[in-house]
């Protein structure tokens, strides 16, 4: 896996992953890799909230992707401060003090950087369903790889992932949705943005 990381424009780590010794020894090589771009998601974020040191080793350009759960894991090991209520605050606290991008799930998706912030619009209480979660992974990597940033890449991935469910939740209805439809509507959600312009 870490010769692969090489190979590739951009490389997606966590779901699946687990959170064993062999798991936080993948995502301790890979964040000190330099000159890597890196999606880190689900076990992979457990792992990191399990050694509060990774912060400064890290030598990748990383996008942190937690639920709110995963954040409180994240924050309660890295600050003595307790978590704020506030969502924008959570995020922008986090890349501030990583240096990360960091795209905050849930409900109206915050995405911020040491720089920005954006507050995601499209998105529906449907898409709490599992696998969701590492469809948005998987777009902000693809993104990534097509020469956006890191945060350019969290704030379309975001926009259009919710656009997709949106138009999920008026075909199928929110209770059925399952994360496959969200991937079948991938196509029409960007073709929509991209009539926007």
């Amino acid at each position: 896996m870490l010769t692969a990381a090489d190979d590739n424009d951009i490389t997606a780590i966590g779901p699946g992953l687990g959170t064993s010794r062999a798991a936080r020894d993948i995502a301790d090589a890979l964040i000190e890799k330099e000159n890597l771009r890196l999606v880190i998601d689900a076990d992979a974020l457990n792992c990191l909230a399990k050694d509060p040191t990774w912060v400064q080793r890290r030598k990748a350009s990383i996008v942190l992707t937690p639920h709110p759960g995963e954040m409180k894991r994240l924050w309660e090991s890295l600050f003595r401060d307790q978590l704020p209520e506030d969502r924008s605050e959570q995020a922008t606290s986090l890349a501030e003090k990583t240096g990360c991008t960091v795209l905050l799930k849930g409900a109206a998706t915050v995405v911020a950087d040491t720089e920005k912030i954006y507050v995601n619009t499209t998105g529906n209480p449907g898409m709490a369903t599992a696998g969701s979660g590492d469809v948005l992974t998987g777009m902000i990597a693809g993104l990534a790889a097509q020469n956006l940033d890191n945060f350019q890449a969290g704030q379309l991935a975001s926009y259009i992932h919710g656009l997709a469910g949106n138009i999920a939740a008026k075909k199928k209805g929110q209770l059925s949705m399952i994360a496959t439809d969200i991937i079948q509507l991938l196509p029409e959600a960007f073709r929509r943005h991209n009539e926007k312009k």
